[in-house]
């Protein structure tokens, strides 16, 4: 492992991590006494960030340096490797990774075997991505798009992660993105295998056509859209990890609208994102609920890896009245509310709504062909 950048002491970050609380004045104060301001304040932000990136990196975190926004794009683990799969399969040996970040994608490709050059604009990032790749690849510090004609040889593969923060917070505008949008999809037209990752918000007009888009689900949220050049397949899909994959066709087909019939089923969102509620639904021989709504019902309960599937119980008015007594008759005390097409706020109504007792519920509200409804169910075993 290389030495700790920022100035950071192996001494000062033990005894940060070693505080039940870093972040408090008193271990601050603490800290700041045995290695003063400077040191003390680095240690406790890694010490923070360390805890943090737990849920992301796992036990790794423990040896990884990060930034606030470097943890916050980075990619998981598991979804790294899944790109450095892709470039596997697709033959390639080098990959340069441009907006590297603290380097989570850059560890996946050099683990896959891959030679890797990584790039980073931000000083500090790309500290932090030296220090985690422990020179199992090349950090060069320096501007992407003025770079990269030099880097690339024929062969390579090129991942771009464009910066999607800044000083002011998130950037939702392509237009800010850093590297600019004109270079970041020029790199899915060009000759290399080349994938470019984005937040799952990206609307389909802004993809570039034959570009194949894929929305990444890992444990139940939807983390990415990866654009891949040379599409070999459907352009768009969704991708439940570790190894599922519904191809969303050209021409979806239209589902008939029905009541809610004796199961529910909630798309993940990356089906959503895709547009394959159309692709499921038929897979599933369900129906919609509502034109607008990405709910699906049917009579059999299919297990599907796409979705939650719910067991309908009963059905009622969307009024607070009826929903409090209906949960004062059933004991129940433990509430699920999932909506979709109505403008709720969940938390806010359970809040209302006050339920007090032993048992359990979901409440699912939703527009229906009869109108708002709130659909009582059970959810089923994955």
């Amino acid at each position: 492992m290389s030495e700790l950048p920022y100035g950071l002491t192996e001494a000062a970050l033990a005894a940060a991590e070693a505080e039940t609380d870093p972040a408090s004045l008193a271990a601050a104060a603490r800290l700041r006494s045995r290695f003063g301001p400077g040191l003390a304040a680095a240690a406790v932000s890694q010490a923070v960030l360390r805890r943090q990136a737990v849920a992301k990196f796992g036990a790794a975190a423990a040896t990884m340096i990060f930034t606030r926004d470097g943890l916050e794009q980075a990619t998981r683990p598991e979804v790294a490797e899944y790109h450095a799969r892709h470039f596997a399969a697709a033959g390639v040996r080098r990959v340069v990774d441009l907006g590297c970040g603290i380097g989570s994608d850059a560890l996946a490709f050099a683990a896959a075997g891959l030679d890797v050059v990584a790039v980073e604009v931000d000083t500090e990032v790309a500290d932090a991505a030296r220090h985690n790749g422990g020179g199992r690849f090349e950090v060069i510090r320096g501007d992407a798009e003025a770079l990269a004609g030099g880097l690339l040889q024929p062969g390579d593969g090129v991942f771009c992660d464009p910066a999607r923060r800044t000083a002011s917070g998130r950037v939702w505008r392509v237009e800010d993105f850093r590297p600019s949008w004109d270079f970041v999809s020029s790199l899915l037209t060009g000759s290399h295998v080349a994938v470019v990752k984005l937040g799952p918000a990206l609307p389909h007009a802004l993809i570039p056509a034959g570009v194949h888009a894929e929305w990444v689900s890992h444990r139940g949220n939807v983390v990415e859209v990866c654009l891949w050049s040379r599409p070999a397949r459907a352009s768009r899909s969704a991708i439940i990890l570790p190894d599922h994959r519904l191809d969303v066709p050209e021409r979806s087909p239209e589902l008939p609208v029905s009541a809610p019939q004796s199961y529910l089923y909630e798309p993940d969102g990356a089906v959503i994102r895709a547009g394959g509620v159309p692709a499921l639904g038929a897979l599933l021989g369900a129906s919609l609920l509502d034109r607008q709504t990405a709910y699906l019902t049917g009579e059999d309960l299919v297990a599907s890896p796409y979705a939650t599937a719910f067991r309908v119980l009963g059905m009622l008015p969307y009024k607070e009245q009826v929903l409090r007594h209906w949960l004062a008759r059933h004991d129940v005390g433990t509430l699920e509310i999932k909506k979709r097409g109505l403008d709720v706020d969940p938390a806010e109504l359970r809040r209302r709504l006050h339920p007090r007792g032993s048992q359990r519920a979901t409440f699912i509200l939703t527009r229906t062909v009869v109108g708002a409804r709130v659909i009582v169910a059970e959810r089923m075993a994955a």
